[in-house]
């Protein structure tokens, strides 16, 4: 294996900027007070941003009160992701990693280039970027962010691939084994990145989240590889195959909510059961929902509930330890799943109690407080959002 770690302080170039095409323009007014550039020195100060894509750009709203605050051109089709700060969100593009200021309302010059950018995973007081492209694994402290350019550990995997990276709270590190042609598995590094334990009974390693007590849950095409106190435990799917790729874990809970596939030769698969993976008792227990959903659906409440926006229009509450459906939210209209996965559809994104629902369909984004069930905001936009997400709030 290629084993390359690299600390230090790596420049900002601002030339990467350009080179990504990423300069954003704020085409929305709004007063915002002063500050909250950072280092970008300047810009608004909206308060709790909430971040959604559209075709051609960016719109970032005040998280309390859904109103558009900037308006930030950007061309492709673009991921974003929470940063790990309450500042920052990263946006995917086809060039590689970019962070935008979000209470700023404004593109950064940190840039971290590479084709294919995939994963980002933030656990430990770290974040993770995943570089499918190359396979490079980019770590950093995001409370560096604000500074510019933070201090990057840097890793290589043997093989670039559709993979994920977590860094652990001793500093080692649990990453995907693959190549371009098949993923198979897990290894587990040390601080010095040396190789501390593997797993290659995992066809197909798709997604990760971290449970209570630091589980480190990744998916298989027939289950689960769960990593915890030094040891990778294998959890098999009930069904022959039984796909668990996206999921969503919590600190406040040992179990980890996935989605669930069993039709191997679908085209498109609409699933209508998730899975609940307890990663202390090493078990995982299919639940059957009213609806369907897709790869934006899965979220967890302050709790630790389970969380899945349905194509009802409904979000499903779902007690993670009993497996019961507890509550069904209505937000939104019905709806269908389009068969191109980049295609606009809705969304969740949930920060606190607050969950908050795209519908690309109507053109809005609703604000949900998940203790009362109600619907407390609705922001009417002019393009239909795609990609949602948001700053974390500080603990």
């Amino acid at each position: 294996m290629n084993r390359s770690v690299r600390k230090g302080r790596i420049a900002a170039v601002s030339a990467t900027a350009a080179m990504l095409g990423l300069v954003g323009a704020c085409g929305t007014d709004e007063a915002g007070g002063e500050g909250g550039g950072g280092q970008q020195g300047g810009g608004k100060n909206i308060a709790d941003p909430v971040t959604v894509t559209y075709d051609g750009g960016m719109y970032v709203l005040d998280g309390n009160t859904l109103e558009v605050q900037a308006d930030v051109e950007l061309d492709g089709f673009n991921r974003l992701n929470p940063a790990g700060d309450d500042r920052h969100v990263v946006v995917s593009t086809s060039e590689g990693f970019q962070l935008f200021d979000a209470v700023a309302g404004e593109m950064t010059d940190v840039a971290f280039p590479g084709a294919e950018p995939g994963h980002v995973v933030r656990h430990a007081g770290r974040t993770v970027l995943f570089t499918d492209g190359t396979g490079e694994v980019r770590s950093f402290d995001p409370h560096d962010l604000g500074d510019g350019m933070p201090e990057t550990e840097e890793y290589t995997t043997e093989h670039p691939h559709h993979g994920v990276a977590v860094e652990l709270e001793n500093g080692g590190m649990v990453v995907t084994l693959g190549d371009e042609e098949e993923r198979n598995g897990i290894a587990v590094l040390d601080e010095n990145r040396e190789e501390v334990t593997r797993n290659e009974d995992c066809p197909e390693v798709h997604g990760e989240s971290a449970a209570q007590g630091e589980a480190i849950a990744v998916g298989c095409e027939d289950g689960v590889l769960i990593y915890k106190d030094g040891e990778i435990t294998k959890v098999d799917s009930p069904t022959e195959y039984g796909r668990i790729g996206n999921q969503s874990g919590s600190p406040e809970s040992p179990i980890i909510l996935g989605d669930y596939k069993q039709d191997e030769d679908a085209e498109l698969e609409r699933p209508t059961e998730v899975a609940l993976v307890d990663t202390e008792k090493k078990k995982l227990e299919r639940v059957k929902l009213p609806a369907s959903y897709t790869v934006r659906s899965l979220a967890r409440g302050p709790e630790g509930e389970a969380l899945v926006l349905g194509t009802d229009g409904k979000i499903h509450v779902i007690d993670e330890t009993s497996g019961e459906l507890t509550d069904s939210i209505d937000v939104i209209g019905e709806w269908s799943e389009p068969m191109e996965w980049q295609e606009p559809r809705p969304a969740i994104f949930v920060r606190g109690s607050t969950a908050y629902v795209s519908d690309p369909g109507e053109k809005q984004l609703h604000a949900v407080d998940l203790e009362s069930g109600e619907v407390t905001g609705t922001a009417d936009l002019d393009q239909a959002p795609n990609e949602l997400s948001g700053t974390l709030h500080e603990h």
